[in-house]
């Protein structure tokens, strides 16, 4: 009896154990999802943004620290600006300069034009002289050859002509002289007002390094690291901050190919994060990766390591993000799922939406 006793004891409890271990395995096994339905593990993840400088200086603050939210136009960092500051000044008294040589150019301009008229004047004198002269000289000529002039009076005449020619061209020399001085001047107008167009610009690049020291945010977002510090000199294009855009948070997950090959752009995902298991967060399928690639190193079974997987990307929509932009955390991971088939309706534990 004691022996039949303490066998039935031990088969009790083996069966005891044996409907445990059942119930066990039974309630540890995934929930099957529904037909049309898949999932894939992931991570939240940002755009980052790198707050960067871009001309080479020094680092006079950073006004945020590591974790502060900013907004966008929010000024980060300021660089120091002393040297662009004498640049500058060294411009704008270029300019100054270039501006009072117009003003000489043109007052040149202005004498050299009177200059020309009064070349132009002596031309139409000489000119007369030498008409005069020529006259005399072809009477002289006439009377010569009557012999009721000596030679002494026509040779007179003749020279007063060729002096009376030369001084002509004389003169009109001194007109093209003066045209050319003319257009000198002009020539140097042009160019006064040339410097004063490169100083203007060579100002405005200046104030356009001066208000690119001061480095702002783009978007809204979180400052995740301080790269640099107060003080140190950067070259250009430095970080100085490194931030996240939690206007543009998405999940990336991989599902294998006979899955993947049913998700459209725009199909309707819902995240599920291990953070917060009693929340659903709503999404929208933007990218399908058009090259497989195998599975990444999280999955654990040497099965699944096998299978070609495509990378799929799920926005979450901008103005749930600026509901709750201070909840939003990168780097948390999570399951998403998704539609691949529009038919398929959500099981109730993909109902409960973030409000």
């Amino acid at each position: 009896m004691t022996k039949s006793r303490k066998w039935l004891f031990r088969s009790a409890t083996l069966l005891v154990a044996a409907g445990l271990l059942y119930w066990a395995w039974k309630f540890l096994q995934p929930v099957a999802l529904p037909e049309g339905l898949a999932n894939g593990n992931g991570r939240i993840e940002a755009v980052e943004i790198d707050i960067a400088t871009k001309t080479a200086g020094r680092i006079e603050d950073v006004l945020v620290n590591e974790g502060d939210f900013v907004t966008a136009g929010q000024v980060l960092a300021q660089m120091d600006t002393d040297v662009l500051q004498a640049q500058i000044k060294q411009a704008e008294a270029q300019k100054q300069q270039a501006v009072i040589s117009i003003e000489t150019a043109r007052h040149q301009v202005i004498q050299r034009q009177a200059e020309r008229q009064a070349s132009g004047s002596l031309v139409a004198q000489r000119e007369a002289e030498r008409d005069a002269a020529q006259k005399q000289f072809a009477r002289s000529e006439e009377l010569a050859s009557r012999g009721t002039t000596s030679q002494q009076v026509l040779d007179t005449d003749r020279s007063r002509f060729e002096s009376a020619n030369a001084a002509v061209s004389a003169a009109k020399a001194q007109v093209a002289a003066a045209d050319a001085a003319i257009a000198t001047a002009q020539a140097q107008v042009v160019n006064a007002q040339a410097a004063v167009a490169a100083a203007e610009a060579m100002i405005e690049s200046i104030q356009a390094s001066i208000r690119d020291s001061t480095l702002r945010s783009l978007r809204d977002g979180r400052v995740q690291f301080r790269v640099a510090q107060p003080g140190e000199v950067l070259g250009a294009g430095g970080r100085v901050l490194n931030m996240v855009d939690l206007s543009d948070v998405y999940m990336t997950f991989f599902l294998p190919t006979e899955a993947a090959g049913r998700v459209r752009i725009g199909t309707e995902v819902r995240l599920v994060l291990d953070a917060v298991p009693q929340y659903v967060i709503p999404a929208k399928a933007t990218f399908v990766a058009d090259v497989a690639q195998f599975t990444p190193k999280t999955v654990e079974t040497a099965s699944e390591r096998q299978k070609l997987m495509f990378r799929i990307k799920a926005q979450i929509p901008p103005d749930l993000l600026k509901k709750y932009i201070r909840d939003v955390k990168t780097g948390l991971p999570g399951v998403a799922y998704v539609k691949i088939s529009p038919d398929a309706e959500w099981p109730a534990n993909l109902q409960n939406l973030v409000p």
